[in-house]
């Protein structure tokens, strides 16, 4: 236990400048090592993805590049690259750092409502929209109460008490907010451990949704990958058009179009698609997420285990619902059968859902997963040779799809 517990100094400098070019056509980014003061002691991360990796985290301080027809830009002001930590038991970590990073990716996206990510390990647990921010996160909570244990929640709206009160009934670990109540704060200080993080501006981050940045990645030789970061589509009722394709000289063409609401999920589910790690295929309904499966090799893998999960997620809701406890913790006979017959009868929540993918389905047997579930509206890049069969399966089951023509693989 004390090789888990024990961290690693970090002596990482307190600027960084990465130049492209040479000459007159040198451009230059310049970075600043965020520190943070916690109980007197000033540093930066904790530590990286574990106790023994140091790590430091820059922001972007000053310059711009242009390579091909992109260009970064540095915004004007302060705009949520330097989280303030308000008051916590620990500095935060890298991981702290990335999910939180990873919310807000996801979240920028809906501006007008109340937004809430959990975040764990890089990938959303619950994501939900709503006019109230305290049925936000209870949504985002319940759509994977188990996975969002000691996660972190991003929201996009100002913390007051009743929130604050929601989250501290659970176990987590990082709270990222655009600002806090003096009662909030209170409730959190009151959690040891709690990391709480405001973030300045974050509701300006949807003004640069559309903008692209440069993405690093090293390799194990100390060379690196950079590329532009990924920007997905913000699927207009015009863009929701049911799919279609010519296999052999035959067209073949979904047979109804997506409803008001379908539309409105498809949107949505494609958004926070766009921040789950490839290959995934997620269920939504109502603008929320009923199951997230992601980081699988196949994609009838991982359209199964998403639904696997939204059956047990579904089980654990109502067990937490009624009962007050974990489904794993129920051992009323009963209560059980009563609660897997609701569960089998909704097909655990995805009876009229949206099945999303980031990638086109090279078979139907991946769609089939969901339909067989009771999913009544697709949404997927489309582009496999095989997509007649896919817009078959709908049709089969009277179930709408639309392509979006772009794949949303993140990695």
């Amino acid at each position: 236990m004390s090789m888990y517990r024990t961290t690693v100094p970090e002596e990482f400098p307190d600027r960084l400048e990465i130049a492209f070019g040479e000459g007159p056509h040198r451009q230059v980014l310049s970075y600043e090592k965020t520190v943070w003061t916690v109980d007197g002691e000033t540093k930066g991360l904790r530590y990286g993805e574990n106790p023994d990796q140091p790590a430091a985290v820059y922001r972007l301080a000053a310059g711009t590049v242009t390579i091909g027809e992109v260009r970064q830009v540095l915004p004007p002001g302060h705009l949520a690259s330097e989280p303030e930590l308000l008051q916590s038991g620990k500095h935060p970590g890298k991981t702290n750092i990335t999910d939180t990073d990873a919310g807000l990716n996801i979240i920028k996206h809906f501006p007008d409502r109340s937004a809430v990510a959990i975040v764990k390990h890089n990938n959303p647990c619950g994501v939900a929209v709503h006019d109230s921010l305290e049925e936000a996160f209870r949504r985002a909570l319940m759509a994977d109460r188990v996975a969002a244990f000691g996660g972190t929640v991003v929201t996009n709206r100002p913390v007051d008490e009743a929130v604050a009160e929601a989250i501290c009934s659970n176990y987590v670990e990082v709270v990222a907010a655009p600002s806090f109540s003096d009662s909030a704060l209170r409730q959190f200080a009151a959690k040891k451990n709690v990391r709480v993080l405001r973030i300045d501006a974050i509701e300006r981050l949807h003004e640069f949704a559309r903008s692209r940045f440069l993405e690093f990645t090293a390799l194990q030789d100390g060379g690196l990958v950079l590329q532009w970061s990924f920007v997905p589509r913000m699927l207009d009722d015009a863009d929701i058009v049911p799919a279609e394709t010519v296999y052999k000289g035959t067209a073949y063409r979904i047979g109804r179009s997506a409803t008001p609401e379908e539309k409105r999920d498809i949107r949505f589910g494609w958004l926070v698609e766009s921040g789950v790690t490839s290959n995934s295929v997620i269920y939504v309904h109502d603008e929320t997420t009923v199951a997230i499966g992601t980081g699988e090799q196949d994609r009838v893998g991982v359209a199964t285990i998403a639904r696997d999960k939204a059956l047990r997620n579904m089980a654990e809701r109502r067990a937490f619902q009624s009962h007050g406890v974990p489904w794993s913790a129920l051992r009323d006979g009963g209560a059980r059968r009563a609660i897997e017959e609701e569960v089998a009868a909704a097909s655990g929540g995805l009876e009229g859902s949206v099945m999303v993918s980031d990638a086109f389905f090279p078979f139907r047997d991946g769609i089939d997963v969901g339909l067989e579930a009771g999913v009544t509206a697709v949404v997927q890049p489309g582009g496999s040779i095989r997509d007649f069969e896919s817009i078959q399966a709908c049709n089969e089951r009277g179930a709408t799809m639309a392509f979006t023509g772009q794949r949303s693989f993140r990695h």
